[in-house]
């Protein structure tokens, strides 16, 4: 876990991240893609206010990795999509609908078995979302806010 100081609201922000969480999934444009499936690997980062959150050293005051990775595997599991960047947008959403007291979440998605020509090890798709309540951006680390 990274603990970042994001000095405009004072407060100490902590980044979960999980690496390269291993899928089997039938996303894909072509045919086979989506008969035969590929391997995807997913990395998350979620952003949340550990100073405000965490007060007693309590699984229930901060985010359960093992929690997330279940939504992850559940939505991933249950869903398919032409495209990674439609699969990546989609479970992006849910990760802020499930998880509100993150205040920011990275997602990145990495498809190996790509249909092109070349030498490559995968293709891959960053998406970023903040935490929208009352109409009010409650934080993101894009714009330069990390120390």
């Amino acid at each position: 876990m990274t603990v970042l100081i994001n000095e405009r609201r004072g407060s100490t922000l902590g980044v979960i991240r999980i690496h390269n969480l291993r899928f089997h999934t039938f996303n894909g444009v072509l045919p086979e893609e989506r008969h035969n499936g590929q391997q995807l690997a997913i990395d998350v980062a979620l952003t949340y206010p550990i100073e405000a959150r965490v007060q007693h050293d309590e699984l229930n005051e901060t985010i359960s990795y093992a929690d997330v990775r279940e939504t992850i595997d559940t939505f991933v599991n249950t869903h398919s999509y032409k495209l990674i960047e439609s699969l990546a947008n989609e479970l992006l959403k849910k990760i802020l609908t499930d998880y509100p007291t993150t205040t920011h979440v990275n997602l990145k998605i990495r498809k190996y078995s790509v249909p092109m020509p070349g030498i490559f090890d995968d293709v891959e798709i960053e998406v970023a979302g903040d935490q929208v309540v009352n109409n009010q951006v409650l934080g993101s680390l894009a714009s330069g806010d990390e120390k």
